[in-house]
């Protein structure tokens, strides 16, 4: 890895604690909409398309009502969700050393919007790419490509730090090396098969990593 200018970081499973927040609220809505309970494997099977994406395809009738009970669910309920330990120092040493950080995220605006303001951490990032702001979905490395030509960057000087698949093959397909967390990974065993560039167990492992490289 030469000199990191840049980190993209994910947001669920990786910056923040909120899976769980995610499985309740899809829960909420399939409960009240279908009186239905999902478990976290057909939850999980849903992920790539942002929620408004996933609520007009399965509530197709009343999406506009089922987006309003998942959003107030979301927002409501979020006291659940945290930064993971050693995060938020990390991030704070980080913008000392003049690092830009992003987000690239599957997930849509609202929901990014709504957990970063409610973990007070919007302000440390110079750019965040939602679901809602690529014609592809996350797997691939549209996000990524963006923010490379925005910040004129080098992808020698960026590195890519996710818990799941898609950030693996996004970070590939662009070519930028990539870290996989696997503090809270839902897809931990996938993660490993795909060999990414660095593997952290903690968060002190990745700190101790980034202070090398900058």
């Amino acid at each position: 890895m030469e000199k990191i200018k840049a980190i993209i970081f994910d947001l669920d499973g990786t910056l923040a604690s909120t899976n769980s927040l995610i499985f309740n609220s899809f829960n909420y809505i399939s409960k009240k909409y279908k009186d239905k309970e999902l478990s976290k494997k057909d939850i999980i099977s849903l992920f790539g398309p942002t929620e408004d994406e996933i609520i007009d395809e399965f509530f197709t009738e009343e999406s506009d009502l089922v987006k309003k009970d998942y959003y107030d669910y979301y927002s409501t309920h979020h006291d659940s969700a945290k930064l993971y330990p050693g995060l938020e120092e990390l991030i704070r040493f980080l913008k000392s050393k003049k690092v830009l950080l992003f987000i690239y995220t599957g997930k849509g605006r609202k929901t990014t919007d709504i957990t970063l303001s409610k973990l007070n951490v919007l302000e440390y990032f110079d750019s965040t790419i939602t679901g809602d702001d690529i014609k592809q979905r996350k797997s691939s490395g549209e996000g990524i490509q963006v923010l490379l030509e925005k910040f004129n960057l080098r992808k020698e000087n960026v590195l890519m730090i996710g818990d799941a698949v898609a950030d693996i093959k996004a970070a590939r397909s662009v070519g930028v090396e990539v870290a996989s967390v696997l503090w809270d990974s839902y897809a931990k065993d996938e993660v490993l098969q795909l060999k990414s560039d660095y593997i952290f167990n903690t968060v002190g492992e990745l700190k101790e990593f980034v202070k090398k490289h900058l």
